[in-house]
């Protein structure tokens, strides 16, 4: 049987003006096109691994090219057109595949790259999902530790900013919404480090730096937004944690650490109205 969307393995039975055709153990026949040899050159008899799809008349073919993503696989992919019943998405060959609109958890914009799955619908055609969850793997026990640094993709926002990230594009990883201070969208890679490890196997991963690191970098940002404005600014420890995370993308713990920082170093002096360079 002739697996499409897979690599399979053939036997070279002829050549043809157009191409090759090549035979599998049960004599089913597919055309390997001229196009499709990718520089590699074959003979009658040879035995070769070519991956099997459908082109743009819907003829299954085959090819010698590499595609970027198989059947059964999560793929990082870059969407290159919309219709009004999907999307389209380049895995590498001559035939964009599709992404039904009912496989879009989330709004896919042109020339923007997310993780998909590719499976064969009910007419034997590559397609893709945007419902990657269910194939993701949980990672196993010593694959991380706390404190390692990662990278990871976004596929899925949930409540309260807590957003699903498959870690190396494979392994299932959380983002609750107290660990990152910046707009995450589906699709966006992040550098991250790991926070915790679940029982299940989920990766809870932030974004956030370390408490150290943290503060040096936002003592330093306070420090420019004040040289920036005339030595003084209308934020102190009592203001709002959305003017603050507004401003310097923080949580209010985070600030008034910063703030208390660069009070011992006599750089700030705080009042009411503010904070103000010494």
């Amino acid at each position: 049987m002739i697996l499409i969307g897979e690599y399979n393995n053939f036997k070279v039975s002829k050549k043809v003006d157009f191409g090759y055709y090549l035979e599998n153990e049960m004599e089913e026949e597919v055309l390997l096109p001229n196009g499709s040899l990718n520089n590699k050159k074959i003979e009658i008899g040879d035995k070769i691994e070519a991956f099997v799809y459908r082109d743009s008349k819907d003829r299954v073919i085959s090819t010698l090219k590499t595609p970027l993503l198989t059947v059964g696989k999560i793929g990082y992919l870059e969407v290159v057109g919309q219709s009004a019943i999907g999307a389209f998405a380049d895995f590498g060959l001559e035939r964009d595949a599709f992404i039904p609109i009912k496989e879009q958890i989330f709004k896919l914009k042109t020339e923007k790259k997310y993780l998909f799955y590719m499976y064969l619908d009910k007419t034997d055609r590559i397609a893709l999902t945007t419902k990657i969850d269910a194939y993701l793997e949980f990672a196993p026990e010593e694959k991380f530790k706390v404190s390692d640094e990662i990278e990871a993709v976004v596929y899925e926002s949930g409540y309260n900013g807590t957003l699903k990230v498959a870690i190396n594009k494979k392994y299932k990883g959380i983002i609750l919404g107290n660990e990152h201070f910046e707009y995450l969208y589906p699709g966006q890679e992040v550098k991250a480090r790991v926070k915790r490890i679940y029982e299940d196997g989920v990766i809870g991963i932030t974004t956030r730096k370390t408490r150290l690191d943290e503060r040096d970098l936002l003592s330093r940002e306070i420090l420019q937004y004040l040289r920036e404005n005339g030595g003084f600014m209308p934020f102190n420890d009592k203001s709002s944690p959305e003017d603050i995370k507004n401003t310097f993308n923080t949580s209010k713990n985070y600030f008034k650490i910063a703030l208390g920082g660069l009070m011992k170093q006599k750089l700030i002096a705080q009042d009411k109205e503010g904070t103000r360079l010494i």
